[in-house]
């Protein structure tokens, strides 16, 4: 279960200090208070159970340990748990410092990691200043915030007092004059929620700028990474190549470099493998006898556009389009009316090349999908100019900073989808006659020109309605017409990455988000629209399937995260509870197809949850998994006498098997 553990072991090192304070003032009291020991052992097991989850062998052993021996209380037993705790300290020092001490293997469970390593990078003496200087701004922000929400919570107990109030006024003899009184209070009420939701707005957002500062960094070593690789490539293929760099100082978000370096690093190849040209042809060009290749980048408003361009080569417009002829991606018809401009966007479908046979740096043509995917997942675009002979540039323009990204929300049916709204150019009423097959492809006539056609409820195999609106969408400068029933508005969302268990929704699926109601949306694909639209003949229809809604119990926040990120990326629908009672009271409001529960937990147990569960008439076949460190046998007994279908111990969990047996009970 190691997939996302770096991001979650700093995560793990606070709620364990935090847990380990708790213990410290509990030392005190263990000797002769057989509660305050029963806590100690709880907090001991909560932390074991998130180190064994994450891998980290010592700091789980160290706490079993611990937990076996509270069990017999003596005159020494403060004095134990300190040692204990001290222990339990030095090994979290030495996790945070990127120590391997606190992760040898853990017999039974996955093998760790050698070494434990967390993020860091060197500063420069001025850098931690700036940074504290920020990190107060922030936190100052913070306050401002916690403040606005109380403010907020203020207001809407005014508002529930007038809820009281016109319910009363009603069932008076002459309830006019009350209400009247009652909308003049409304409107003042309204009027005060109003300013504060925009000063709401105004802290946010200098909040999130505030935040997004932090993560700009200049691009010079990612520059210079990026032509370092295209100088050994090129020496590796004997080829005479000079790379320079423009725009080192230019700033961007560190996580969209990150995301960004495989897709520039295709770029570069290509330009070292299909730019440059022998010193012999370039002298008969008239050209240097070195290929220059510039990667550059340059600030442009909010955005950042990073260029990789060569004087080698080119590409030949006319050699893509017969490419596109013989794989099946346009007809003769379409390819007369294609300018060279236009022949070279069909490069960012699949598998689209000019060469036939394959090279091993950048193979045939392969990858500049995967380039336009990732900028398009971004938030951005790229295009591709070139001239036969002149030259290629490959321009990449994306978000400065990762913020949430502006998507039109789409009805099919009675399922709502979402698409980047910067591949949206135009809506239009769809009439019947737009619609013409030529030659195996669908087409839309728009304005007199036929777009690539794709219909998103043949796509999915919805039924209802024939599609009432036609989107006119745009990738890599190319257009596609997108039919839908409606599009209902826009609005701003985080788009996390397809799951790894999706199976039958990937093909125009670009990930998953969160409308602002709370509503889960597939958000779709332009670019695999676009490779649909350009396919012939029919594809299979994806049909769309309700997501299995698990109810995850769990107090320790590390493992619950582990827990919730294994389900969610597997596509299931997961609400979190922190223990029992906050648990039953999401049954008796929601609708569950799984319980997935922990056993020690503060208050009511795991085992008690179970047993309630079972005494509801309503709930008593609800399939309940328990996922516990407790692997003794009487363990195991107890909790499927209590009602479990299923127990599973942390330290051999397995995600997929997780994911397996969730899925297989909650969905009949």
């Amino acid at each position: 279960m190691a997939s996302g553990r770096d991001d979650l072991l700093p995560m793990f090192v606070a709620e364990a200090r935090e847990r380990l304070h708790h213990l410290v003032s509990l030392a005190g009291a263990v000797a002769g208070d057989a509660g305050a020991a029963g806590e100690a052992r709880r907090e001991l097991h909560t932390i074991k159970g998130a180190a064994r989850m994450l891998g980290l062998g010592a700091i789980a052993e160290l706490c079993h340990r611990a937990e076996e021996e509270l069990q017999f209380l003596g005159p020494d037993s403060g004095h134990y748990l300190l040692q204990q705790a001290d222990a339990l300290a030095a090994l979290l020092d030495a996790l945070e410092g990127g120590g391997t001490s606190a992760a040898p293997p853990d017999e039974g469970g996955p093998d760790p990691p050698s070494a434990v390593v967390l993020p860091t990078r060197e500063k420069t003496p001025s850098e931690p200043r700036r940074e504290q200087g920020e990190l107060e701004v922030v936190a100052e922000r913070a306050a401002r915030l916690r403040i606005l929400a109380v403010a907020a919570g203020q207001l809407v107990a005014r508002l529930e007092g007038l809820v009281r109030a016109a319910s009363q006024a009603v069932s008076e003899p002459h309830p006019e004059h009350a209400l009247a009184l009652l909308a003049t209070s409304l409107r003042a009420l309204a009027a005060e929620m109003d300013a504060g939701q925009r000063r709401l707005r105004r802290v946010a957002d200098a909040q999130l700028e505030a935040l997004l500062e932090l993560q700009l960094q200049p691009l010079r070593p990612f520059l210079q990474r990026l032509a370092r690789h295209g100088r050994e490539l090129a020496r590796s293929l004997g080829k005479d190549v000079e790379i320079r760099i423009a725009g080192e100082d230019t700033r961007l978000d560190r996580r969209i470099v990150r995301d960004l370096e495989e897709a520039l690093l295709h770029l570069v190849r290509n330009a070292v493998d299909h730019g440059a040209e022998p010193p012999s042809t370039r002298r008969q060009r008239g050209k240097p006898p070195s290929t220059s290749i510039q990667i550059q980048a340059q600030p442009v408003g909010r955005r950042v556009r990073l260029v990789v361009s060569d004087d080698g080569a080119g590409i030949d417009g006319r050699q893509v389009r017969e490419a596109a002829l013989r794989r099946g991606l346009l007809d003769p018809a379409q390819a007369a009316g294609m300018d060279d401009q236009q022949a070279l966007r069909l490069l960012f479908l699949p598998g689209l090349s000019t060469r036939e046979e394959a090279s091993e740096v950048s193979g045939r043509g392969v990858g500049l999908d995967v380039v336009s995917a990732v900028v398009s997942h971004l938030g951005g675009e790229v295009t591709v100019a070139s001239t036969p002979g002149g030259g290629t540039a490959f321009t990449v323009e994306v978000p400065v900073a990762r913020r949430g990204e502006m998507v039109a929300v789409l009805r099919v049916a009675h399922v709502r989808f979402a698409l980047p709204a910067a591949a949206v150019r135009e809506c239009h009423l769809l009439e019947e006659r737009q619609v013409v097959e030529r030659g195996g492809h669908l087409l839309a006539l728009l304005g007199g020109a036929p777009l690539p056609f794709v219909s998103v409820a043949r796509l999915f195999a919805l039924p209802g309605a024939e599609p009432q609106v036609l989107l006119r969408g745009s990738v890599a400068g190319e257009e596609v017409a997108i039919a839908v029933d409606a599009q209902e508005a826009e609005a701003e969302v985080l788009v996390r990455p397809l799951p790894r268990y999706a199976g039958g929704l990937a093909g125009p699926v670009e990930g998953i988000a969160l409308l602002p109601t709370g509503e889960p949306v597939v958000v779709l694909s332009p670019l695999r629209l676009m490779h649909t639209a350009y396919s012939r003949g029919s594809p299979p229809a994806t049909p769309v399937a309700a997501a299995v809604r698990v109810l995850l119990v769990d107090d320790s926040f590390v493992t619950r995260e582990m827990e919730r990120r294994v389900l969610e990326d597997a596509g299931l629908e997961v609400t979190t509870a922190a223990d029992a009672e906050e648990a039953l009271a999401y049954l008796g409001e929601g609708t569950f197809d799984c319980l997935v529960t922990d056993v020690e937990m503060p208050g009511m147990d795991g085992f008690e949850l179970t047993r309630q569960v079972r005494r509801m008439p309503a709930l008593a076949h609800l399939p309940i998994v328990v996922v516990t460190t407790r692997d003794r046998p009487e363990d195991r007994l107890q909790g499927l006498q209590a009602g479990a279908d299923a127990y599973l111990t942390k330290q051999r969990l397995d995600a997929g098997e997780l994911v397996k047996l969730v899925r297989r009970l909650g969905r009949p």
